[in-house]
């Protein structure tokens, strides 16, 4: 059985989530699924409060695969997130 990896990001669209997987080798299924050779992810996204005033979108990926697959990719996509979002 494979691993499964939830990471959460803030300040990045669903959008924006998809062509990062995409960049990093793997092709849009659905709305909110990307899948790699031997790796998918599941995109979805939330508006969360940041004080009184403010929200921001957080978009939730789940990553499936096998551990040695997934922590790359995983580091990968939090560098390209990071950069973009908060």
């Amino acid at each position: 059985m494979g691993t499964r990896i939830e990471r959460s990001f803030r300040g990045i669209s669903e959008r924006l989530a998809i062509r990062y997987l995409t960049n990093l080798g793997g092709e849009r299924v659905d709305d909110g699924t990307v899948e790699g050779e031997d790796w998918s992810a599941s995109i979805s996204s939330e508006s969360v409060g940041i004080g009184p005033s403010l929200t921001l979108t957080e978009v939730t990926v789940v990553f499936e695969g096998e551990a040695e697959t997934l922590d790359p990719l995983v580091e990968d996509f939090a560098r390209k997130a990071m950069r973009a979002g908060g």
